[in-house]
């Protein structure tokens, strides 16, 4: 079977319920976003259930027959609350920064921040919710691992004052 299939080439591509949609539609928007971040997750590595999720939620957008688990969103709870109990209070905006590992965290959580804008804009399926909760606590849960990096490798995060 050949990568390409040509069918994309007027400017639509389909979805997993056979429907053909612009590929300027907000539906592929958001799959682009989360794809974007998906791709970027690959790039720090070891975050391979994530992004497992994160194919699950655009198949589920584009119509799959799949569910993305309560239990997804309850197990980021669970790590942001281990993670966030280790370390220091936080008081102020930090400025993202740090190592290599954390800047890539911080900008992934961007990422995500983006996709979720994207997709509160839907207004299609029942799925809406708990892939909200997800995305919204991905990004929390990208935020808080970025500080234990940098909390790891000793470095002192610098707080923004405006």
């Amino acid at each position: 079977m050949s990568i390409y299939t040509k069918t994309g080439d007027k400017g639509e591509t389909g979805t997993f319920a056979g429907k053909r949609v612009p590929k300027s539609s907000k539906l592929i928007k958001t799959i682009g976003a989360i794809d974007e971040l998906n791709s970027f997750l690959g790039i720090i590595g070891g975050l391979t259930e994530i992004q497992s999720n994160l194919f699950t939620i655009n198949a589920i957008l584009t119509g799959a027959k799949l569910k993305l688990s309560e239990d997804s969103t309850k197990k980021l709870e669970k790590e942001i609350d281990e993670i966030e109990g280790k370390l220091p209070v936080q008081k102020n905006f930090i400025i993202y920064g740090g190592t290599k590992k954390a800047t890539q965290l911080f900008f992934a959580r961007a990422l995500c921040r983006r996709a979720e804008r994207e997709l509160v804009q839907l207004e299609i399926g029942n799925w809406k919710l708990e892939i909200e909760k997800y995305i919204n606590r991905l990004s929390d849960y990208l935020f808080i691992k970025a500080r234990e990096v940098n909390w790891k490798a000793g470095f002192k995060e610098k707080a923004w004052r405006g």
